[in-house]
């Protein structure tokens, strides 16, 4: 059920606030202020999406109070009301920043089309905001690929806790694709059309951490020259991953809980409550049960977390993906540059099946994208994988002679008879041995 949006009605008038009140009250959520004084206590202790706001007060003039309300919250969208004799005032109030104004006695459809308006444009700032946000990170690849066991159950899983509400944490290897995860949660779950947002906890200092997560009021800290949306707030609604939650200290995690438990939390530099309803999906490379023996990690917030947990396989552990990632690799790379699509030879995509892969999918990605570009040939060869030192001796070192012998005699065969075109009779003069030997060595390949 989607939260009402509360609009509060600023007013001398007991008769012009009741016929707002009755007007809008099935729809929204209503407060009323007679003085600019009560609105000011209104708007500090609630979190106020629109306001009704006469231009005449007993006790303050309306543009000067416009002025103070839109400075501690830029977002709070403010239609001013105004008699016909001071349309000129309230054409200078929307150049201090208000949205728009009505003219009393007003009409019904005016009134109900402004605050539309206003709310749908609060709704695309939140949306703009999010998107920039999302503009400025770096995406790998969207679908998630695997036919291993291990991974075909952890498709299931996210199926299945997709359509709950309860907090994931995601525990995995650096570079086994956890934020992949929770974007499929994410996208496959009833909140799939409201903001993923994404939250860096090593990325972030700590003296910014609280910044960014719950936004801040102008004068909060020095340096905060305005008001700015937090990342919880811009995730209302939808989902909050919290990426390397390991990474977050210790009072930041005491903060975090009770945001997950009580679903409201206050920017700085105010004391004004703002509720949310969010999704949290959580993300460790590390063992979380061995930091909290160290006194590093809450138990009880890992507990609040560890609703449904997910833990992801290195690609060590699934290596008969590793054909499928590197075609979708190589796939990615010639759509992206529009070069000619490239291929790893049998013996090369062995020699990576037998890689141990310590940085995982994300390490295999980064070696696909350089062998397709720094390659000339369509084929990507065995040799080519000697260019990457740490790559060739993890491949080489349970390797014999006798194995070594032969990887390079293959290779060799296949470059000679490449270079006369196949021709099988001139790659074995070339050789300096019988053709019918050439034919063997090819059939033992």
């Amino acid at each position: 059920m989607t939260e009402k949006a509360t609009i509060l009605v600023v007013d001398d008038e007991h008769g012009v606030r009741q016929s707002f009140n009755m007007l809008l009250k099935d729809a929204y959520d209503v407060l009323l202020a007679e003085t600019g004084e009560e609105a000011i206590r209104i708007f500090s202790k609630y979190s106020i999406d629109i306001i009704l706001l006469d231009i005449r007060l007993p006790d303050i003039d309306g543009l000067d109070l416009l002025t103070q309300l839109k400075e501690a919250d830029p977002n709070t969208e403010i239609i001013m009301v105004t008699a016909v004799k001071e349309i000129q005032t309230a054409v200078k109030s929307i150049k201090s920043g208000a949205y728009q104004y009505i003219i009393k006695p007003f009409l019904i459809d005016d009134v109900l089309g402004t605050i539309r308006r206003a709310l749908e444009k609060r709704s695309l700032v939140k949306e703009v905001t999010y998107l920039r946000n999302e503009l400025e990170r770096h995406h790998t690849f969207e679908k998630m690929l695997g036919k291993h066991k291990k991974m075909r159950e952890i498709f299931d899983l996210i199926s299945i806790i997709s359509q709950s509400d309860g907090t994931v944490l995601i525990q995995g290897e650096s570079g086994t694709g956890k934020e992949l995860v929770a974007r499929a949660i994410h996208n496959r779950s009833p909140r799939r059309d409201q903001p993923f947002v994404v939250l860096n906890c090593a990325a972030i200092p700590p003296t910014l951490m609280e910044s960014e997560t719950f936004g801040h009021n102008r004068g909060a800290f020095t340096g905060a020259i305005g008001t700015n949306i937090g990342k919880l707030e811009i995730a209302d609604g939808g989902t909050v991953f919290l990426d390397d939650i390991d990474s977050l200290d210790f009072s930041m995690q005491g903060k975090l809980l009770r945001i997950i438990q009580e679903r409201e939390f206050e920017r700085l530099g105010s004391t004004k409550i703002i509720r949310v309803d969010l999704r949290f999906v959580a993300a460790s490379n590390k063992q979380l049960d061995e930091m909290i023996s160290r006194r590093e990690f809450r138990e009880d917030l890992f507990f609040r977390l560890n609703v449904f947990p997910v833990h992801l396989p290195p690609l060590r552990e699934k290596k008969s993906d590793i054909p499928l990632l590197i075609n979708h690799f190589l796939e990615l790379n010639a759509k992206k540059t529009g070069k000619p699509p490239k291929k790893f030879a049998t013996e090369a995509i062995k020699a990576l099946k037998e890689y141990d892969w310590p940085g995982n999918v994300r390490e295999l990605q980064n070696l696909v994208e350089r062998l397709f570009t720094i390659t000339r040939d369509n084929i990507i060869q065995i040799k080519n994988l000697s260019t990457f030192n740490h790559l060739g001796k993890r491949v080489i070192k349970d390797t014999t002679l006798k194995e070594a012998v032969n990887t390079f005699e293959k290779q060799f065969i296949d470059n000679v008879l490449e270079s006369v075109g196949g021709n099988k009779s001139k790659a074995a003069e070339r050789l300096g041995i019988h053709r019918n030997t050439l034919l063997a060595k090819i059939n033992e390949k």
